[in-house]
C-alpha cells in the first residue's frame, strides 16, 4: 500500500530510482483503486470513462428530459442541441482521462534516463532524489486536493461559468427569472456536480503540470554534465523533448473544450467564427507555454555547454589542424608516408563535424516540429466550424487551391 501511494521507493542506488509519474498518486487515485476503477497500471480505463459518464452525463439527460427541456423547440437551448455539453463531457472528459495513461507510459522513464546517460554528477544523486521524493510528496497531497476543490466551487462555477461562460437565454439548465435566469433542476446538477468534476479533472493536470516543472527546475539548478557533442543536439537532453508528445491528448482535450461554447455562440448566439481568432490564438499560445514552458529551465546550462563547447572543441580544432598542416602542407610529414589512405583527413573530417554539431546546439530543450504538431492538434478541434462560414464544397476547392 506504501509503495502505490508514494509510487516508487526512492534510494540511493540506480536501481532503486524507478519510474516517475505524475498520475499515479493522490487521494482520487487511492479511491479509484478502492473502488476498483484504475489499478497502478492505470487499466480498466474504458471502465473509469463509462462511470463518470454516468455520473456526469447521463443524470443531465434524464433530468432535461423530465423537465421537458431536452428536444428542438422547448427552451431557445435545447439539451440535444447543446454541442458544448456535449463534446466537453463526451469527447474531452474523456480525453483527460486517457491523458493520464498516456502521459504515464510515454514519461515514465525520464528520472531513469537521467541516470542512465550519467547526466546527475555522483555528489548530486541524493539532491536529485530528494527532487524525486518531494514531487512524490506534492502529488499525493490531500490537502492540494481539497485546495483545488475548493478553487473548483470558488473560482471556477461561482465566478468563470456563472459570470462569463453561461449563456443568457432559455436553455436546458436556465429558466427566466426577475433577476435574469435561474438554474433549473438539471442546471443544479450539472452547476454543482458535472461541471465541477469536469473542471477538478482539469485544474488537477495544472496541478500535475506544476509538479512537473518544479522537478524539472529544481534538476536544472544541478550542474548536469551536457555533452556539447551530443547528436541530439541538447547536451543529451533530447529525450526531454519527446517528452512533450505525451501531451498531445490534453492539447486536444483544450481545442475541443474551445470548440464547444465557440459552436453555441455560432448556433444560438448569430455569432461568427472570426470573431474568436483571439481567444483561439490565446489557448494556442497557452497550452504551448504550459506544456514547453517547463522545459525552459535548461537553456542557461545548455547555452553555457555550447560557449563552452565552442570554445574546448574550437582550441582543439585550432591544435589539429595546425598539425595537420604542419604535416602534409609544410612538408612535416615522414618521407615516403602518402596522404592517400591517411587516417588524418577522415580525422578532420569527424572533428569538423562535431564542431558543426556544437556549433547548432539549441539553447531549449524543444524542436520546431514539437511546437507545430502541438499547435495543429490544439486548433483542430476548431476546424470543423469553418463549416459555418463556407459550403464543405467551397472549402475543399480552396483548401486544395492553396496546396495545388
Amino acid at each position: 500500500m506504501a509503495s502505490s501511494q508514494a509510487g516508487f521507493s526512492i534510494g540511493g542506488s540506480p536501481e532503486r530510482v524507478q519510474d516517475f509519474s505524475l498520475v499515479l498518486g493522490g487521494p482520487l487515485f487511492q479511491v479509484l483503486r478502492r473502488a476498483h476503477l484504475s489499478d497502478d497500471t492505470l487499466a480498466l480505463l474504458r471502465k473509469r470513462v463509462v462511470t463518470i459518464l454516468l455520473v456526469t452525463w447521463l443524470p443531465l439527460l434524464a433530468l432535461s428530459l423530465i423537465q421537458g427541456t431536452a428536444l428542438t423547440g422547448a427552451v431557445a437551448v435545447p439539451f440535444w442541441m447543446d454541442v458544448e455539453l456535449h463534446v466537453r463531457f463526451l469527447v474531452a472528459l474523456p480525453l483527460l482521462i486517457v491523458s493520464e495513461l498516456v502521459v504515464h507510459q510515454r514519461m515514465r522513464g525520464v528520472v531513469r534516463t537521467f541516470r542512465e546517460r550519467d547526466l546527475i554528477p555522483e555528489g548530486e544523486l541524493q539532491r536529485f532524489e530528494r527532487g524525486i521524493a518531494s514531487a512524490f510528496r506534492l502529488r499525493n497531497s490531500m490537502v492540494a486536493e481539497l485546495l483545488l476543490i475548493g478553487f473548483v466551487y470558488a473560482v471556477g462555477i461561482q465566478i468563470l461559468w456563472r459570470q462569463f461562460i453561461a449563456l443568457n437565454v432559455a436553455t436546458w439548465y436556465t429558466s427566466p427569472s426577475g433577476a435574469g435566469t435561474a438554474l433549473t433542476t438539471a442546471g443544479l446538477w450539472y452547476g454543482y456536480v458535472s461541471l465541477p468534476i469536469f473542471q477538478f479533472l482539469l485544474v488537477r493536470w495544472y496541478f500535475r503540470i506544476f509538479i512537473w516543472a518544479r522537478f524539472l527546475f529544481g534538476v536544472s539548478r544541478i550542474k548536469l554534465r551536457l555533452v556539447p557533442t551530443h547528436p541530439d543536439r541538447m547536451g543529451g537532453l533530447g529525450f526531454l523533448a519527446e517528452t512533450v508528445h505525451a501531451f498531445g491528448p490534453l492539447a486536444l482535450a483544450h481545442g475541443v473544450m474551445l470548440a464547444g461554447p465557440l459552436a453555441n455562440r455560432i448556433f444560438f448566439a448569430g455569432a461568427k467564427l472570426t470573431e474568436f481568432r483571439p481567444e483561439a490564438l490565446m489557448l494556442v499560445a497557452l497550452v504551448l507555454c504550459v506544456v514547453f514552458g517547463p522545459l525552459v529551465v535548461f537553456a542557461p546550462q545548455l547555452a553555457e555547454a555550447r560557449r563552452t563547447g565552442m570554445r574546448e572543441y574550437g582550441a582543439f580544432a585550432q591544435a589539429y589542424v595546425r598539425a595537420f598542416d604542419t604535416k602534409w602542407l609544410r612538408g612535416g610529414a615522414p618521407a615516403g608516408e602518402s596522404p592517400l589512405g591517411s587516417g588524418d583527413i577522415q580525422s578532420l573530417a569527424d572533428l569538423g563535424n562535431s564542431v558543426q554539431v556544437v556549433r547548432e546546439m539549441r539553447s531549449f530543450p524543444i524542436t520546431k516540429e514539437a511546437v507545430i504538431r502541438l499547435a495543429l492538434v490544439t486548433f483542430l478541434p476548431v476546424v470543423p466550424l469553418a463549416l459555418t462560414m463556407m459550403p464543405l464544397e467551397e472549402l475543399l476547392k480552396k483548401l486544395f487551391g492553396m496546396i495545388f
